[in-house]
């Protein structure tokens, strides 16, 4: 009998993101479905009563929320394709740090950068030039995090690219060459390609959000 996979989610999320590209990464075939968040679903609601967020993945009927544990989960589970976190102990530790670290001190900051203006605005870019700029200095002169082989880390920061150059107003080939060719190298995998949206309906999106922001 065949897995029954399906995600839901919603188009324009970063985070929604990394469980597409682990998805593909892994070739798992699965039901997309599209989330309205204003409107969410009653299957939505179901499978994550306790936040109420995507992404979601069910497997044979079975929730799974967080994107940082629903990839996790994937690796586990479908192991016939290459791994996406490290096998050695530590290695994975570190790995699972720095995703948090992203999660916690990126995110926020990112955000900040297209719904603030001002000095506001500033600082945030300030800081998230700062953890780009940590994160640079973990890659070093590595292809990928982990090495010669693209994996979690990859994944979980790689939408992130999307939401600060399509929107963020400031050049991170400027500020972080080497985060910028790490980034391009990442683009260049199919499994990317595809689970990234279009930059310019990303920036419509953002760019509608933002009017609302100022509207409120």
């Amino acid at each position: 009998m065949a897995d029954e996979v399906i995600l839901l989610d919603f188009w324009p999320s970063m985070f929604g993101m990394r469980v597409r590209i682990a998805l593909a990464e892994k070739g798992v075939k699965y039901e997309y479905k599209e989330e309205d968040l204003k409107n969410k679903s009653p299957l939505l609601l179901q499978m994550n009563p306790v936040h109420k967020k995507i992404p979601v993945l069910i497997h044979n009927g079975r929730p799974v929320c967080e994107s940082s544990i629903i990839v996790q989960y994937i690796d586990e589970v479908w192991k016939d394709k290459a791994p996406l976190l490290p096998s050695d102990r530590y290695q994975r530790a570190q790995a699972r740090f720095w995703v948090d670290f992203i999660d916690k001190k990126m995110y926020d900051a990112s955000t900040k950068t297209w719904t603030t203006e001002g000095e506001e605005q500033e600082a945030a870019k300030k800081e998230f030039f700062e953890a780009l700029k940590t994160l640079e200095g973990q890659l070093g002169d590595k292809p990928f995090f982990g090495g010669d082989n693209f994996g979690y880390l990859d994944l979980s920061l790689i939408p992130f690219y999307y939401t600060y150059e399509t929107f963020g107003k400031s050049s991170i080939e400027a500020e972080c060459p080497k985060f910028k060719a790490w980034v391009k190298r990442c683009l260049q995998r199919e499994t990317i390609a595809k689970a990234l949206p279009d930059e310019k309906k990303v920036l419509e999106h953002a760019s509608g959000m933002r009017k609302n922001l100022v509207l409120e």
